[in-house]
């Protein structure tokens, strides 16, 4: 429907005329336009609101021809239907009656209250939501990318600056903005943000240069404080991000249409403070939800994360999402844990305390946006009161961490005092409908109360007192429709009316008076409902404001619970599952003894979890690891990059001991997966993520590959992944723990530097194999792939062909016609890639020195029964290999 042209019909109603024009003024937005107890939607927006939220599309007068469609939703129950549009990706804009319809003439006036967005929406539940609700505000200019990110509804404010396109793409994976704001200029930059937002359901909007105008920071002083306050001010005053954080502002003030004040600070975030995870190594480690089945239950977070307020989940999952890279900020989150460690019973009595605390940054949210209502201001009230107890239970710690944290509780024991005067232990849920202040808390309050609730009490008194008075025995108050309240009298009585009674009505046998008192006490009957809950309101907001006057003090408590509540959740699970405090160095070394794997071992309580440790340096840091599917290669891999990351983010690690060195960055290449949506199969995926981490990867990055080079041949497979170890090796030295199926692989130790050979042990009887999910050295001997099949149930006949096949295959050395090929400086002159047709095979006089340097090297009076089985294994295995 062309609205514009429609405004020029002369015919269009004048109520109609005003809602096309706020709809024009609103191009981009759902129109909620309020008539009476209804929003309306009109035309275009009604025949798509009536589709998506499934509701019947009508049609209302407009002076046309035509009847304009129309569709419509009861205002008390927009929170029933407005969630639907926003998830779905839709602006919606509130037009309100700002008028009282009874005391106008002509049509109601109508304003646009509020635009609700994906990003500024505000869900029901205030606590219970671990979730942040980005919107990102991207400025692009010369190459250079300035970005905000904001959650509107925590009050958290971000900004940062980057030169490549990546580091954007990888934000947006791993925060899942909800709207991304963004400059013209955006179209220069080798970006598509039109598939990314529809990949992500993010809402894009394109704002006008305006928005990004720095002339802003001297038209607006509370932008121009916030701006201004950044650590690093004179560090970025000039830079993109500084356009991204005024557009950002100025969007969510048009929008929200209030002044914001719910932003104290806004922080620096830059990339080099903390370890860089891509999405890849999120997906891959399942830090948040599980590759398989996207549930929550099974992944890290759902282990670590014991906390008892939504503000202190929030903060938990920034912690994984934002590894420390600093040696004193880890330890300086460690030493709170070990401390609280020692002291359970504090630890189960600041739980206790904890799960009475709302989320403090959302309801200051709504105090500002005035959506509060008065039992949320009841559970604010309940926060406030647990926190002496929670600083007297700090307070007799003697770490830095619980000092800073006591000095951010301060207190606001004020503004507890003012609540509980003020607010009633049950008031009612609107603010509209009084039943909110106490009694005795405001003296005109308390009268308009006792009026209302003792009116007609006060109008037999006052009946009584003339009757008394005057000796009008017969004198009665009576109500009329027409009149109000009047003194009736008989005729009898005409003689002795006193002469301050007026007379309103005439009637058979009587007259009706009234007098200034009883019109004084009418007037205070009548309208003491609507006085009394217009006083309550105007008093609810009186508090809100005083709260918000101290919305400094209210943020550095949110910020100091949230700390620890994280802290309290890490040092619980410590204890609950054993975990131990990590040493972190900073010499390259990752030293773990008896690890597991966190959620596994959580998962599976009925099974004693195998631990396994692993020893990396600057010497020894590649392994090759081996051995048959199953046993448990990717679980053994998937715990060293968890126990370093849990290390970064300062908690205990599942371990019996770990020291490990601080990593830059993890990549992991774990599982197999297609992109349907971009058309790329398992092994161009599979390409993708080992470019990327060739492309990134440094000395100090932690690499984890899985079966590398399986989507293709044997020998185009063997030879990428022979050549990708090789490059890691020469060019990168990053740490790397490398599974694969390829034995030929094993064939590096010893020619290429710092490679290092494990194998997942396996016992071997009658054909069948028993997994002993150990982790020792040297490589396997057999892929027992067979084996696995009998296992998964595959039929005998099938198992037994593929036995003779392999047999076949065995006698006709099909594998084993391999040259030498080892050249280790390779990557280190100026050459290209070329295939290589074969690959060297040992003699059988190494496997004979393999055989006796694992006889030579066994301790029997430290021989365990389980690493007896190991040695037997790995013997017979090299025995099976040697020929006559």
């Amino acid at each position: 429907m062309d609205l514009e042209l429609l405004l020029k019909n002369k015919n269009l109603s004048p109520m109609m005329r005003q809602y096309v024009e706020t709809k024009l003024q609103n191009k981009n937005t759902i129109l909620f336009y309020r008539l009476g107890d209804f929003y309306e939607m009109f035309f275009d927006d009604a025949i798509l609101v009536s589709n998506l939220l499934e509701i019947a599309l009508t049609g209302k007068d407009c002076g046309l021809e035509d009847r304009a469609p129309m569709c419509g939703i009861p205002y008390h129950a927009i929170d029933n239907f407005l969630p639907k549009l926003i998830e779905k990706g839709y602006k919606v804009a509130i037009a309100e009656q700002v008028e009282d319809p009874k005391l106008t003439k002509g049509i109601v006036k109508r304003e646009i209250t509020k635009i609700v967005t994906p990003g500024t929406f505000d869900a029901n539940n205030i606590n219970n939501n671990s979730q942040n609700n980005y919107i990102f505000s991207l400025y692009y200019d010369l190459n250079q990318y300035g970005l905000s990110i904001v959650d509107f509804i925590n009050g958290d404010f971000f900004i940062t600056n980057f030169n490549d396109v990546d580091t954007l793409i990888d934000l947006i994976n791993k925060l899942k903005p909800k709207e991304i704001l963004y400059n013209k200029y955006i179209i220069m930059a080798n970006i598509d943000l039109e598939s990314i937002a529809y990949n992500y359901n993010i809402l894009l909007t394109n704002l006008d240069d305006n928005y990004f105008d720095k002339s802003h920071l001297n038209d607006n002083s509370y932008l121009n404080n916030l701006i201004k306050n950044i650590d690093i001010y004179d560090a970025v005053k000039d830079s993109a991000s500084i356009n991204a954080a005024i557009a950002v502002y100025l969007y969510l003030k048009n929008t929200q249409k209030i002044e914001l004040s719910n932003f104290i600070k806004i922080k620096y975030y830059s990339l080099n403070d903390y370890m860089y995870l891509d999405s890849f190594t999120i997906r891959n480690l399942e830090l948040f939800e599980t590759i398989r089945d996207k549930d929550k239950i099974g992944s890290l977070f759902f282990v670590i994360n014991k906390t008892k307020t939504a503000m202190g989940a929030r903060l938990l999952k920034n912690y994984l999402l934002r590894p420390l890279s600093n040696i004193d900020k880890i330890n300086y989150r460690l030493n709170a844990i070990k401390e609280l460690k020692d002291n359970y019973v504090d630890i189960l009595e600041l739980n206790e305390n904890l799960k009475e605390i709302y989320d403090l940054d959302r309801l200051l949210t709504r105090m500002m946006l005035k959506t509060i209502n008065p039992r949320d201001l009841l559970s604010f009230k309940n926060s406030i009161k647990v926190l002496p107890e929670i600083k007297k239970i700090l307070s007799k710690f003697e770490n830095k961490f619980y000092k800073d944290v006591l000095s951010e509780l301060v207190d606001i024991s004020d503004i507890y005092d003012t609540i509980e005067k003020a607010i009633l232990d049950e008031p009612s849920i609107s603010v509209k409908d009084g039943n909110i202040i106490k009694n005795g808390y405001n003296n005109n309050i308390d009268e308009l109360r006792d009026i209302k609730l003792n009116g007609k009490q006060k109008l037999t008194e006052l009946e009584e007192n003339e009757k008394q008075k005057y000796n009008i025995k017969n004198l009665k108050i009576k109500y009329s429709r027409v009149f109000g309240y009047l003194f009736e009298i008989t005729n009898g009585y005409k003689g002795e009316i006193p002469s301050h009674f007026i007379r309103k009505q005439t009637l058979t046998n009587a007259e009706r008076y009234t007098t200034k008192e009883l019109d004084d006490l009418q007037y205070q009957i009548l309208n003491a409902d609507n006085k009394l809950n217009s006083l309550e309101y105007e008093l609810f907001n009186e508090i809100i404001q005083y709260i918000l006057d101290n919305i400094h003090k209210i943020k550095s408590i949110a910020n100091a619970i949230s700390k620890i509540d994280a802290i309290n959740s890490l040092a619980l699970v410590s204890i609950k599952n054993n975990y131990v405090c990590p040493e972190i160095n900073n010499n390259g070394i990752i030293n773990i003894k008896n690890g597991r794997h966190p959620v596994i071992e959580s998962l599976n309580t009925k099974i004693s979890f195998i631990p396994n440790d692993t020893y990396l340096d600057n010497e020894n840091y590649i392994d090759i690891i081996t051995g048959p599917n199953m046993a448990g290669k990717s679980t053994y891999m998937r715990q060293v990059a968890i126990i370093t990351l849990l290390a970064h983010i300062g908690s205990f690690v599942p371990a019996e001991y770990a020291n490990i060195s601080l990593v830059d960055k993890i990549f992991t290449r774990v599982g197999a997966s297609d992109d349907l949506v971009r058309g790329q199969s398992t092994f161009l995926v599979e390409m993708n993520e080992v470019a990327n981490i060739l492309d990134n990867a440094t000395n100090n990055s932690l690499i984890i590959l899985d079966e590398i080079g399986r989507g293709t041949s044997t020998y185009d497979g063997l030879s990428i992944a022979w050549a990708i170890v090789e490059y890691i090796s020469n060019i990168i030295k990053a740490k790397t723990l490398f599974a694969t199926h390829y034995h030929e692989l094993s064939e590096l130790e010893g020619k290429v530097n710092g490679v290092t050979n494990y194998n997942i042990a396996v016992i071997e009887q009658n054909n069948d194999i028993k997994f002993l999910r150990k982790i020792v050295k040297g490589s396997a001997k057999k892929s027992y792939g067979i084996a696995v099949a009998k296992l998964a149930g595959v039929n005998n006949k099938v198992l037994n062909r593929a036995n003779n096949i392999l047999s076949n295959l065995v006698k006709s050395d099909l594998l084993n016609n391999k040259n030498e090929i080892f050249d280790n400086d390779y990557f280190n002159v100026d050459n290209n890639l070329e295939d290589n047709d074969s690959i060297n095979n040992k003699e059988n006089i190494n496997k004979c020195k393999q055989l006796i340097d694992i006889i030579k090297n066994i301790d029997i009076t430290n021989l365990t029964p389980v690493n007896a089985l190991v040695m037997l294994s790995d013997i017979k295995g090299t025995v099976d290999e040697i020929k006559d």
